[in-house]
This record gives structure tokens, sequence and C-alpha cells, in this order.
């Protein structure tokens, strides 16, 4: 026998957006707030990730990974939401509905709204095509301090870290915790993709050298990783790097599977579900927050989507009232995408007042231009680059002069 809850809202995902966006809920709703997550401790990717640097733009502080994580939940609870961790949604049975596995049993959760706060990944190897052996001791960031922080294994001794962003250098202080030096940070593009806040420390003070415009091209090991085979992009000279141990961080993708099964329309550029500055989806009362939508993005700009979703959740409860068509919002190349990819009439600014955009190509100085119908309706030089491997932020304020009753809107340089 199934047993049926009917909360007024249900979200899925125990992360730094799912929380926040029970804390700022369960006071103000009539009903029970309820999150489901299917770990066995809530909190996200912040529990396992033992370094400082979160809370500073939601909470304004900085803590460790686990604190930040640990106070998020507590938070939560306190407001009186439910957690319950160890609980697996794996379908849909109406509009609002899913159907939820646990240890106790299956559930079927009816709720008045639902909160998709499912998070990002990192693309695993098979899904990069790197050929060659397939040997142990290969990992991804969330592998790899799964593995250090929370179950204390050993990795080996000698690391190649891929990737320049953020959070390759937080793989590196994991590594580094675990006693494995990271003789090498290779990444595609022409500079690493992190802030130089943290390159030029990382460089200095961990002495970890960075090989731009290089790729892994082969792995080599038989039981254990021996080696890799790195090749420079420019001139297609190729080298061997001795290692027991390699790192596989960024190439983000939405977990996005539960968007997929009941058909919401999704971003093509983003691949996680296409929303509006409310953070609405394409079904009404279905709502979609933080990584899931814009891969990937620091935890706690992550958690101040589900402090922005709250007002959103609260007006459609209070009225059930379908959205207006929307106008879409477009990236235009060197952008990949743009989010959130639609705005419409009498809705509010998106989270931070900001859109967020995902770059191929590092440029340095961008003039921002926003254009609806071959007509300019503003453009802004930004005093920050546009730099691949992180988001980067443009003002809402490009949108204002948008003609509502217009065609798509493209977001450029120019």
């Amino acid at each position: 026998m199934t047993d049926t809850l009917t909360p007024d809202v249900v979200i899925v995902g125990a992360g730094p957006a799912g929380l926040t966006a029970a804390r700022a809920l369960a006071p103000r709703v009539s009903g029970q707030v309820l999150v489901l997550d299917r770990e066995e401790t809530a909190g996200g990717i912040p529990r396992h990730s033992d370094h400082p640097g979160y809370g500073i733009r939601d909470l304004r502080r900085v803590m460790s990974g686990p604190a930040y994580a640990r106070r998020l939940v507590a938070a939560a609870s306190a407001a009186g939401a439910v957690i319950r961790t160890g609980a697996t949604v794996t379908h849909w049975s109406g509009d609002r509905s899913l159907e939820v596995t646990t240890p106790q049993g299956r559930l079927r959760v009816d709720a008045g709204a639902v909160i998709l706060a499912t998070g990002a990944r990192e693309r695993p190897r098979p899904a990069r095509l790197i050929p060659g052996d397939r040997p142990a001791g290969i990992y991804t960031t969330g592998h790899l301090q799964n593995s250090v922080h929370l179950h204390h294994a050993k990795v080996g001794t000698k690391a190649v870290v891929v990737g320049g962003e953020l959070v390759s250098w937080s793989a590196v202080l994991t590594l580094r915790e675990a006693g494995c030096e990271t003789v090498l940070m290779t990444t595609r593009y022409p500079s690493p993709e992190s802030y130089a806040v943290f390159n030029i420390p990382g460089r200095a003070l961990l002495r970890v050298p960075v090989a731009t415009r290089t790729r892994v091209t082969r792995v080599i090991g038989h039981g254990r990783l021996q080696a890799v085979e790195i090749e420079n992009m420019a001139t297609g000279q190729r080298r061997l790097i001795e290692c027991d141990t390699l790192v596989l961080t960024g190439d983000w993708i939405p977990d996005h599977e539960l968007a997929r099964l009941t058909g919401l329309d999704l971003d093509p550029g983003t691949k996680g579900p296409l929303v509006d500055t409310a953070l609405r989806t394409s079904r009404p009362g279905v709502f979609a927050i933080g990584n899931l939508v814009h891969a990937v993005d620091t935890a706690d700009v992550a958690a101040l989507d589900g402090r922005h979703v709250a007002d959103q959740v609260l007006a459609w409860l209070g009225t059930h009232r379908p959205a207006a068509p929307g106008l879409r919002i477009l990236a235009d190349e060197p952008f990949r995408w743009v989010a959130p990819g639609l705005m419409r009439p009498g809705d509010p600014a998106p989270p931070r007042r900001k859109l967020l955009l995902w770059t191929d190509e590092l440029v340095r100085l961008p003039r921002v231009t926003a254009r609806q119908d071959g007509r300019v309706l503003a453009t802004r030089l930004l005093p920050w680059p546009a730099s691949p491997g992180r988001v980067f932020r443009v003002p809402w304020s490009l949108l204002t002069n948008a003609d509502p009753a217009g065609g798509p809107i493209h977001i450029g340089l120019g």
C-alpha cells in the first residue's frame, strides 16, 4: 500500500537552493513544506566540500562547506520545514504529484506546488569521450570529495586535474588534504577559467603548474592509473604525465531527469528547465531553482534563487492563475546560454536583478547588447570579463525597453 502525503509545497533537493526556499516558505504557508532528498544527509554538495568560501552572498559571512550545509539544514528545520532524506523521487503521478521511494516504503506526494532543486553534476569520463585504458583512480570532483571528506578513503600520490574552474581548485585542496600532490592542472582555454584571486594564489602557494590550451587525449594504466597523455591544442604536440589519480572537474550538466520525465520545456542551452524571471517552468505550479537552471553557479547564488522563488510560490498558491505568454530571451555567440530564458509582463526582475550567461570565449572587456526585432534595446560596456567556466552576470536593466508584444530578445556582443 502506498501512503499519500499532501503538503502545500514539496521541494525536491536538499541543497542550498532547496533548503533556503524551505526556510522562506515554511512560516508563510498554512500547510506543510516537505523537502525530499535521495542522499542520507541533507545539505547538498557543500557538506563534503571542506574548505572556506561558502555563505558570502546569502548569509553575509565566510564559512566552510560542511558548516554552511549544517546551518542551512538547521534553519530550514527551525522554520518548520520537514526534511526527509533517503527519499528518491522516481516518477510523476500527475501535474504536481510525485512517486517517492524510501527505506520505509513507497509514497505518493500530492502538493499544491512543486519546486525542483536537484542541482547539477559534472560529466564523467564516458561523456567526455576520453579514450584509453579503464584503470582505477579516475574521479569527478564530487566523487573525490565524497570519498575523502565523508568516507576518509585513500587516493593516490600524484594527480592531474582537468579544468581550471573554481571547482578545480576545490579539487586541488581536497587532494592536498588527502596527501596527494597535484602535478598538473590542464585546461583547453587560453587562461584558467577561475578568478585571478584563486589562480594566482593557487599557482604560488599550492605550487600547481597550469597547462593552458591542452587536453587529455589518452588514459594509461592497467589496474591503477599510471599516466595520462596531454596534447597541446595549438601545436598538436603530445607528452605523457605520470600520475595515479585523474580528477575531471567542471563540464556541468543539470540533474534534469525529473524535468524530462514529466515533459517540462527544456532550454537547449542550459539543458535544464526553461524558466521565467519568477522561476516558473512550463507547467503551472512547478518551479525550478538553483543549479538545475544555471549549471553551475556558486552555492550562495543558488541559495538566493530559493529566497526569490518563495514569493512566486505563494502567489501561485493564492490564485492558481496561469502565467501570461512569455517573451523568449536568447543567447547569441559567443554565449552558450542565458538564464532565465523568459520574461513576462508584470513579473519581477530575476534573482539579484541579473541575467546569467555562459560564454565559450574569453572576452576581457565585453560590450553586451540586447536586441529585439533588429532594434538595439541597450548596450553596456561591463568592467568584468566574460570568462569560460564561470557564470557571466549582466544587469537586468538591459531589457527595460523590451516590447512585450515583440519578438525574441537576443543577448550578444556588439
